[in-house]
């Protein structure tokens, strides 16, 4: 479907094409957010179609208890700070402008499923699995990818990939394991590349398939390093350093890798200047009801 808006091209694509289809097969195998099916129609319809899960057995202590001010800080540094930082782009050095991107792409991601997720839970009036997991926080790539990073996707390519991959034979071996991880990526590889080939409409690089390629061997090697030897428990790293070669990794393989097809073919230039209308329309919207209450 040819779509004028970058937002709705990616939203039909994430949403239907891919979310709401694997949903529906592992529906049909008895697995994953579908099941058990939910109580209504409403939240069947919602669930499916949304990048949400219904929350079954809420655990806090599985997730960050960090203040309720850092959402608000983080729609700040989006609206305020990066999208005007994009008025001097022509200044900045190509590096430093892959960053910005590179942090656009969570941000959005991050505070867009978040609003999503609010509205939907309100509207169907029950919790709901957070989306995210303060990603800035992991400790090591297993962490990044398979706690912390998009949840919704990694529980689905868990129960559609890794799982069967790891118990295809009677008595599994810590190989399928390491093999179930690597075709994660793999396969996320593969999604990636039809996703920007849907949105772009132009040939694959496969440089996204190289960067999922490149976090799969070296997620499963670190896996294995944990495993096999006990240089990890004899000195383990300090969290601060961790987080930082982890979350240095990932950022410096996504300005390598991930990042710059999305801006050869303006696509990051098309998702910007979307949120810039949206920003204006939303801001003077918002003077327009803060005038009508004043008056009032």
């Amino acid at each position: 479907m040819f779509f004028s808006t970058a937002h709705f091209s990616f939203t039909t694509a994430f949403f239907l094409s891919g979310l709401a289809f694997a949903k529906l097969i592992l529906l049909a195998l008895e697995k994953g957010p579908l099941f058990p099916v939910p109580p209504n129609l409403l939240q069947f319809i919602c669930v499916a179609c949304f990048p949400i899960k219904l929350q079954k057995n809420p655990s806090p202590e599985n997730h960050n208890n960090l203040p309720k001010w850092v959402f608000p800080v983080k729609v700040f540094i989006f609206g305020a700070l990066l999208l005007k930082v994009y008025d001097y782009k022509q200044y900045l050095p190509q590096n430093f402008l892959l960053a910005l991107y590179s942090l656009h792409i969570y941000l959005e991601l991050e505070i867009s499923l978040t609003l999503i997720k609010f509205l939907v839970a309100l509207t169907l009036g029950c919790d709901l699995a957070p989306q995210f997991n303060e990603p800035y926080l992991a400790t090591s790539l297993h962490d990044f990818w398979g706690h912390r990073w998009n949840l919704m996707i990694s529980e689905i390519l868990r129960l559609s990939v890794y799982l069967p991959i790891r118990k295809w034979r009677v008595k599994s071996s810590e190989w399928d394991s390491l093999l179930g991880i690597f075709a994660t990526f793999l396969v996320s590889g593969a999604a990636h590349e039809f996703l920007y080939f849907y949105l772009m409409r132009e040939k694959p690089s496969w440089e996204v398939s190289w960067f999922f390629v490149l976090h799969g061997f070296c997620t499963a090697a670190e896996v294995a390093v944990r495993r096999k030897t006990k240089l990890v428990q004899r000195w383990p790293l300090n969290p601060s350093v961790s987080r930082l070669l982890t979350v240095g990794f990932v950022f410096l393989t996504g300005v390598w890798l991930f990042s710059p097809q999305l801006i050869r073919n303006g696509l990051m230039e098309r998702f910007t200047n979307e949120d810039l209308i949206f920003i204006e329309f939303f801001k003077r919207k918002l003077v327009i009801l803060v005038g009508f209450f004043y008056k009032s």
